[in-house]
């Protein structure tokens, strides 16, 4: 094929492809954790689908596709295929959904129905995707420069890559949805397609020649194809360990995900480029191949040191950046200080085992095909049993050391002498003494650099800077999904820790918030016998759920295994022991994937989830979702939601407010205050409007079996109904002035994941609060009772919080 001049602009349609490529994966990402849930489970199920998909197709094409075809009009094909299936998994998606509900489960059966359903959605339009190298790769000869230009390709796409995962975080999906950020890829595709096939009419296809022998093999090809598995399954295993210290250390927002993707993969990408070039002119790009997985062993621990042992302590303050870009332009250049080094050599290790295994007259498409299909293949297992059992059963430090291993034992499989004649008889002995030397660095670099997590990070995360000295972490503990700690400050304030910063404490504004969350989630229902917790956190929510004696079941889904049983050692005295209980039944289960699949209703649900600016949790706040829990409650239920007013922006709280108006517009405000300023809320909802009668909660709090109960709020400064209700600080009706520029979060667009995140770094609570209390009118149709309770309770919220 004479295509040489059209090589640049086929890069370029390859830059399109891959933009296209990865818009579709954060798109179609989100569209199937909203169905089968975000946990860990879902997430490999997703992966592994999506990853097989490209596997798949990269590995079939050659056997399926005729070397007759035109290469740029397969190509084209392929693209059309795409952007048309896009189409159809939009559609199809409710379908899905609503199958999946109906059939889903726990178990090996639950386990099923996900991996069919991600299948489904996935493995069309991921087959075609992980054909389109080997389409394109047709289009040149198996010479010197015409591997170096697949390696090029392959650089260009990884690199389009990263404008798809900049442009989807920042733009398409912050600013519109899902429907337009897939529409935008479908324009993509169209457009590289089109080009695709008006160059084809540019381009002569010479006919394959029929031959009577074999293609000729590389030497030691075998050992080639393994060690690019090896090398897929490093990369991976070590951008999903050092995703988790990275987004601890950035903040675990959408923004920080985008930035990480994009700065392994810019690495990626230079590395790729480079490793072309040099294949194309290496005597032996075997050796230079073997050595890059060797020096890998030195850059994983040059990443393993950065990320634990020097950037969480860099005099960083993310919370004087005047405007969030700065702080976003601050954590790309920290990403690429540590994780740049490793990702090149990944990079530059495709191009150089396809320069070392194609010999001429091979078929490209085979050959790119198989090397790329191994390649998958080995960042599947990377990411499902490197990634994440991995740090469950070793721990990051453990797990990094074996990926050094692992990159040592793929350097000697390569440099190993292959027997071919040419070689001199001191090969071996050349080969012994370079075995013994890379062993011996990565053994004391294995050591030395590689350290254990810091709990400092785990703990107080982008502020980790700020707070040395100030706490002691007595626990840290990596778990599947996340990683937690527990602190205690000098004057024997307990913190729990998860996402980098503290989720819950004994602190007086803590216990106030969490034990009035789970008060009136029981106290405000005319009976509250079977009530469902969401996040279990340091389990005070749940404890104050527990201790009415009128609750018969306290159900908690929690998605991180590891929790319950760290604060069933730890703050048992603040939570009643509620994991303990004999009346709890804890679930370990995405939230949304939990009230999807469960026949149960309940009487009351009470959400306190992880801050809305980490990622997926936008998903417990969207009005499909509250819509969603309405299905599950039973007459006269009760939804109560926790609404941080501290690290968050106006634009995020009246989300979240107007969000929860649309499905409850009868819901009610109530304010916990620290210093005299707004800290946070509870949203109380119900279907029916709420009535609360104060005579009748106060002669709860009298009676001998609520005894507990009423010393539970004492605890928290609370003596009666009147001082509970006092904190009252709106209703719906009154709020649609301050929220009419308000964004209603939908599962199409989960907007409050991209407004949250935008304000992590700020606290102006007591000013947000200020505005909604400034809306506020007497609920006179809300609390009945004797007229002096009215009365009280009237002149307490006229006094409260000022």
């Amino acid at each position: 094929m004479q295509s040489r001049r059209f090589l640049p602009v086929l890069l370029l349609l390859f830059i399109g492809s891959g933009c296209a490529a990865l818009i579709y994966e954060v798109v179609w990402f989100q569209l199937l954790q909203l169905v089968i849930g975000s946990s860990s489970v879902s997430l490999a199920v997703l992966l592994g689908t999506f990853m097989g998909g490209l596997c798949l197709g990269s590995f079939a094409f050659s056997k399926r596709v005729s070397a007759a075809r035109h290469p740029m009009r397969v190509y084209a094909a392929l693209e059309l295929g795409i952007g048309a299936i896009a189409i159809v998994v939009l559609l199809v998606m409710p379908l899905v959904s609503g199958v999946y509900t109906a059939w889903a489960g726990s178990g090996i059966w639950g386990l099923i129905l996900r991996a069919l359903a991600a299948a489904i959605c996935l493995l069309p339009p991921t087959v075609l995707m992980g054909a389109t190298l080997p389409a394109l790769s047709r289009s040149v000869e198996t010479t010197p420069e015409g591997v170096s230009w697949l390696g090029f390709f392959y650089a260009g796409n990884i690199m389009g890559a990263v404008l798809g995962s900049l442009l989807a975080g920042f733009y398409l999906l912050r600013l519109y949805d899902i429907q337009t950020a897939t529409f935008a890829a479908m324009a993509l595709n169209a457009a590289v397609a089109l080009i695709a096939w008006a160059i084809s009419y540019a381009i002569a296809v010479d006919p394959p020649k029929a031959s009577t022998k074999a293609p000729e093999k590389a030497a030691g090809a075998s050992a080639i194809y393994v060690a690019i598995g090896l090398s897929g399954m490093t990369a991976m295993a070590a951008e999903v360990i050092w995703t988790r210290y990275l987004s601890l250390l950035f903040g675990a927002t959408t923004y920080t995900f985008s930035l990480i993707l994009a700065a392994f993969l810019v690495g990626l990408g230079i590395g790729s480029g480079a490793g072309s070039a040099i294949g194309r002119s290496a005597k032996s790009p075997r050796t230079v191949f073997g050595w890059c997985q060797a020096l890998l062993v030195i850059a994983i621990a040059w990443a393993a040191w950065m990320l634990s042992e020097s950037m969480p302590y860099w005099p960083v303050d993310p919370s004087i950046a005047r405007n969030p870009w700065f702080n976003f332009q601050l954590d790309f250049v920290r990403c690429l200080w540590a994780v740049l080094p490793a990702a090149i050599l990944w990079g530059a290790s495709f191009p150089l085992a396809l320069a070392s295994v194609a010999k001429p007259g091979n078929d490209p498409a085979e050959l790119v095909g198989r090397l790329y299909g191994a390649n998958t293949v080995g960042a599947i297992v990377g990411s499902l049993v490197g990634g994440l059992l991995m740090v469950v059963w070793l721990g990051s430090q453990h797990a990094q050391q074996a990926l050094m291993l692992i990159s040592v034992l793929s350097a000697l499989l390569i440099l190993k002498p292959t027997g071919e004649p040419s070689e001199a008889k001191s090969a071996g002995v050349r080969f012994a003494a370079t075995a013994i030397g890379i062993g011996l660095v990565a053994t004391i670099l294995a050591v030395v650099a590689v350290r254990e997590v810091p709990g400092l990070l785990v703990a107080y995360g982008r502020y980790s800077a700020t707070r040395v000295g100030q706490a002691d972490v007595f626990y840290v503990g990596e778990g599947i999904n996340a990683s937690v700690a527990v602190s205690r400050l000098a004057d024997g304030t307990l913190n729990y820790h998860n996402a980098g910063k503290v989720q819950a404490s004994s602190e007086p504004q803590d216990m106030r918030l969490q034990r009035m969350l789970g008060h009136m989630t029981t106290l405000i229902p005319q009976h509250a016998k079977s009530v469902l917790v969401i996040g279990c956190g340091a389990g005070v929510t749940a404890g104050a759920v527990s201790v009415d004696p009128t609750v018969e079941k306290v159900t908690i889904a929690e998605i991180e295994p590891l929790v319950p049983s760290t604060v069933s050692k730890y703050f048992s005295a603040h939570n009643f022991a509620v994991v303990q209980n004999p009346k709890t039944v804890v679930h370990i289960d995405d939230a949304r994937h939990f009230i999807l699949t469960t026949k149960e209703k309940f009487d009351a649900v009470t959400s306190d989830p992880l801050d809305p600016w980490v990622k997926g949790a936008a998903m417990l706040y969207t009005k499909e979702f509250f819509d969603l829990v309405k299905t599950k409650l039973n007459p006269g239920g009760v939804v109560t939601l926790f609404v941080q007013l501290y690290w968050s922006n106006e634009e995020a709280v009246k989300s979240e407010l107007a969000t929860f108006f649309e499905a409850f517009p009868n819901g009610l405000v109530f304010g916990n205050t620290y210093q005299g300023g707004g800290y946070d809320l509870v949203l109380v909802g119900q279907v029916e409007p709420t009535v609360i009668d104060l005579d009748q909660v106060e002669a709860k709090l009298h009676r001998p079996e609520f005894a507990t109960l009423a010393q539970s709020l004492r605890e928290i400064g609370v003596n009666s109904a009147i001082d509970l209700f006092s904190t009252y600080a709106g209703q719906a009706g009154e709020m649609t002035g301050w929220t009419k520029d308000a964004v209603i979060t939908h599962d199409r667009n989960l907007k409050l994941q991209y407004l949250a995140g935008w304000g992590v770094n700020l606290n102006i609570g007591p000013q947000i609060y200020s505005g909604i209390l400034a809306q506020r009118r007497m609920p006179y149709k809300i609390f009945t009772g004797s007229d002096e309770s009215k009365a009280a309770l009237f002149d307490a919220i006229q006094n409260f919080a000022k």
